[in-house]
C-alpha cells in the first residue's frame, strides 16, 4: 500500500497544500486556497491527474477552507481515506530558538508556534491554525511541524549572531535564523549527486530566488551563513521585500515622514523590492518592461544581480572556494536572463557558462556551466514539500519527536 503524506502551508489569507508519494516523491495531487476571510468569493484549486478543479465562494476562516479541501479530495480524488496518509507535515517559517528540529503538533507546540509569531508575524500564527484546524479534522493522524529555520540553527556563532547590545540580544533572541531552510537542505543534500563529487568537503552556494529570495553557502552539506536573517527581511532583493538596508533608514523615516511601525513594515515587506522600484515584484514583468525601454526596470534588474554576485563573493571568501553555485525556486530554476548576468560577473573568478544549457528549459537537475568552468554551475528545481514529507513521515513513523512529545490515537 502506498504511503503519502499531505502538506499544508498555511497563509494568512491562503492555504497551499500537496499529497506527496514518499516512494517516488511525487506530488499526487495539489491545490490553493485563496481569499481566506476576504469580503469577495474565495478561490478554490484542486488538481488531481491533469485534472483541474475550481470553486468560487466565501471562505469565511482557516477551518471552513480546510473542511472544503478535504471534501475535494473526496469529490474529485484521490480518497484520504484510501490513499495511505500516514502524517500531515505543517510548514512553519519560525521555528526560533525553540525548535531546531521538527516537532510533533499538539496544544503545548501549538502554543509556542504561536508564540514565536513575533518574530514571523505574517506566517507563524496562520500556520499554528492550519495546524490547529487539521488536528482537529483529522485527529488519528500524526501532524508534524517543519520549520523553515531548523537548518540554519546549525550556523557557526560568528554567522548568527549580530553585533548588538548583548543584553538586548539575549533578551529578545535576536540572531540571525534564516527562512527557505527547508529548501536549502533539501538542495545541498542533492547536489553531490547532480554534479558527480563526494559531499565531504564540497564547498556550495545555493540561491533559491523567487518572490522570496535567499542564498546559503554550506560545507559538506553543513550550513555556514544565510542571507536572512531575524525575519526573511533581510538580505537579497526580492519581490516585495527590501533585502538589506541601513537601519538608520528606519529612524530617517519615523522623525522625517512620521511612519508608524507598522506602515514601516508594509513598506519593507510587501511594497519595497521590484515592486517598490517597478510597480511589479514578478520577474517576468520585469523583463517585459525592459524591453520597452523602461529604465527603472533596467535599474531594478541591475540592483537584484549586484545584490547576489555580492553574497557570492563574500560566501566564496568565508568558505575558502566554491565548488559548486546552483540556482533554484521560481527565477533561479526558469530565468535564464539572471543566471547568465550573474554567471557573466563572475567571469573573472573562472565561470564559465555554457550559454546552450542556460538557455535549454527543462524541469530536470542539470549543469548548466562549461566543461572548463572552474566553479560547476547547475540548476535543481527544488521540492520543500517531498522534505516536508519527509521529515514528517520519520516522525509519524517513530510516534514522537526530540522533544518528548508522542503521538497516541
Amino acid at each position: 500500500m502506498a504511503k503519502t503524506v499531505l502538506v499544508i502551508n498555511s497563509g494568512s489569507s491562503s492555504i497551499k497544500y500537496q499529497l506527496v508519494d514518499l516512494e517516488s516523491g511525487e506530488g499526487l495531487a495539489s491545490g490553493l486556497v485563496e481569499k481566506i476571510g476576504e469580503p469577495t468569493d474565495g478561490h478554490y484549486k484542486h488538481e488531481y491527474q491533469g485534472a483541474k478543479h475550481e470553486l468560487n465562494e466565501p471562505i469565511h476562516d482557516h477551518e471552513e477552507g480546510l473542511k472544503r479541501v478535504l471534501g475535494l479530495f473526496e469529490e474529485y480524488g484521490p480518497n484520504l481515506n484510501t490513499a495511505g496518509i500516514v502524517a500531515v507535515g505543517h510548514r512553519v517559517v519560525q521555528g526560533g530558538a525553540v525548535f531546531p528540529k521538527p516537532a510533533l503538533v499538539n496544544d503545548k507546540t501549538i502554543g509556542k508556534v504561536k508564540d514565536l509569531a513575533v518574530l514571523a508575524p505574517l506566517h507563524n500564527g496562520p500556520e499554528a491554525t492550519g495546524a490547529e484546524v487539521m488536528r482537529a479534522l483529522l485527529p488519528d493522524v500524526p501532524q508534524v511541524f517543519v520549520f523553515d529555520s531548523s537548518f540554519f540553527f546549525q550556523l557557526p556563532k560568528e554567522a548568527s549572531t549580530y553585533a548588538l547590545n548583548k543584553d538586548i540580544a539575549e533578551k529578545y533572541h535576536i540572531r540571525r535564523y534564516g527562512a527557505h531552510g527547508t529548501s536549502h537542505e533539501f538542495i545541498g543534500s542533492v547536489v553531490p549527486g547532480v554534479v558527480g563529487k563526494p559531499a565531504e568537503g564540497l564547498k556550495q552556494i545555493v540561491l533559491h530566488i523567487g518572490n522570496g529570495a535567499s542564498a546559503s553557502a554550506q560545507i559538506s552539506g553543513v550550513p555556514v551563513d544565510t542571507s536572512m536573517g531575524l525575519t526573511p527581511l533581510e538580505g537579497l532583493v526580492m519581490g516585495g521585500r527590501t533585502g538589506d538596508i541601513d537601519p538608520a533608514v528606519v529612524f530617517h523615516l519615523i522623525r522625517n515622514a512620521h511612519l508608524t511601525v507598522d506602515e514601516l513594515d508594509t513598506l519593507f515587506n510587501k511594497r519595497s523590492g521590484l515592486t517598490g522600484m517597478t510597480g511589479f515584484g514578478d520577474m517576468r514583468e520585469i523583463h517585459r518592461l525592459i524591453a520597452e525601454g523602461n529604465e527603472d526596470a533596467k535599474l531594478a534588474l541591475a540592483v537584484y544581480v549586484h545584490r547576489i554576485v555580492g553574497y557570492i563573493g563574500n560566501y566564496t571568501a568565508q568558505m575558502g572556494g566554491l565548488d559548486v553555485l546552483t540556482f533554484t525556486a521560481g527565477v533561479g530554476e526558469n530565468d535564464e536572463i539572471v543566471r547568465r548576468m550573474v554567471c557573466h560577473k563572475l567571469a573573472p573568478f573562472g565561470v564559465k557558462l555554457d550559454e546552450q544549457k542556460n538557455d535549454t528549459r527543462s524541469k530536470e537537475p542539470r549543469i548548466i556551466s562549461a566543461p572548463d568552468s572552474k566553479v560547476t554551475v547547475a540548476v535543481i528545481p527544488t521540492n520543500e514539500e517531498l522534505a516536508i514529507a519527509r521529515k514528517s513521515a520519520a516522525i509519524a513513523d517513530e510516534g514522537k519527536d526530540t522533544y518528548g512529545n508522542v503521538f497516541s490515537r
